[in-house]
């Protein structure tokens, strides 16, 4: 069972109150599971774990907590609600969504008793400066300098049945995002110390043969010997090389590095991921519109997720709920049009 599976199970875990034990032990057990069962074998690896979990906790509780209420995704409801009109073109767009979405139709098909559930819907999410007319008292003027905001690729993915299991799972999905950063920080060194042993190993292989047999065919044919400043040169490398193995350590020193860098994803979430609440005044046209303007407007609140780890990323999100009423059928495969690729 993944973590996922687990804090869905489990209703009281990841509580933005406090951060139960059973929660915490199997934390642990996953972090260490997913990026390198061998850690168990160093001492204290649960009690040096968990103050990084912890941290990551404390950085989560405000951040989902701060999270607006979920706003209904219907497309019922996108003529008379401005946050949907700012987000979606047309309430087709909000359609296509909810048909691309099979979380949400799987969802509903596991739980038929459910009529209504709760998603993250993420966005694309710009803001730019245009070009456009105004009326600046009496007179309509053209080329005024005027910011836009646009939302694009909306995706419905992650979904559950209340909204408090939504924001926990949210959180879950974040941990295991650390746990991804961790990884990939320790593949990297993974990686450098292969480099160094094959290097090592061809460097000492050249060495060798200098030391037997001379500068081999270069010479034969007429090339100036290589020689001993050849064999220093190498010798110089090989003792670098050496250095950079010992900096990265082998053996119980490897498990400690990558204990050590799990610790330090875990204790600093906020090096990889950042929420931000965002709140933008906009016209039907979705125009920033000032504070003390007279022009028709609307107040939009929506997250903004900034990832900066190994593959960097900005998106906007709000919490929604959907009515299964709402839920159009899947598309329909077209023989036709899907024989002409055979």
């Amino acid at each position: 069972m993944g973590i996922l599976d687990w804090f869905k199970n489990r209703q009281g875990q990841f509580d933005s109150d406090h951060v139960s034990p059973e929660m915490m032990d199997w934390a642990v057990e996953e972090a260490v599971t997913v990026t390198n069962p061998k850690l168990k074998l160093l001492p204290d690896c649960r009690k040096r774990l968990m103050p990084a979990i912890e941290a990551t906790a404390r950085f989560l509780r405000p951040q989902l907590m701060s999270l607006p209420a979920a706003q209904l995704l219907s497309p019922g409801a996108w003529s008379a609600d401005p946050v949907l009109r700012a987000f979606f073109v047309a309430p087709a767009d909000i359609q296509e969504v909810l048909r691309d979405s099979d979380n949400l139709r799987g969802l509903f098909d596991e739980h038929p008793e459910l009529d209504m559930a709760y998603a993250a819907l993420g966005m694309g999410f710009k803001v730019q400066q245009v070009f456009g007319m105004a009326v600046q008292g009496d007179t309509v003027r053209r080329d005024v300098a005027q910011t836009s905001a646009s939302f694009s690729d909306h995706r419905a993915r992650l979904c559950e049945s209340d909204e408090q299991r939504l924001r926990r799972v949210i959180g879950v999905e974040i941990f295991e995002y650390l746990l991804s950063q961790a990884m990939f920080r320790i593949g990297e060194d993974r990686e450098e110390r292969q480099d160094l042993q094959t290097s090592r190993s061809l460097m000492r292989t050249r060495l060798r043969l200098l030391q037997q047999h001379g500068p081999g065919l270069g010479s034969m044919l007429g090339e100036a010997p290589a020689g001993k400043s050849e064999q220093a040169r190498l010798e110089a490398e090989l003792l670098e090389n050496e250095r950079q193995m010992e900096a990265l350590g082998g053996g119980d020193s490897v498990l400690e590095a990558e204990l050590e860098t799990l610790a330090d994803v875990l204790g600093n979430p906020q090096r990889y991921i950042h929420f931000d609440s965002k709140r933008l005044r906009l016209s039907r046209m979705n125009l920033v519109v000032d504070e003390g303007s007279t022009e028709e407007a609307f107040d939009i609140d929506f997250a903004v997720a900034e990832i900066t780890g190994s593959t960097p990323m900005t998106r906007a999100f709000i919490l929604v709920r959907v009515l299964r009423a709402d839920l159009p059928p899947p598309k329909k495969l077209d023989i036709d049009d899907a024989s002409r690729y055979l």
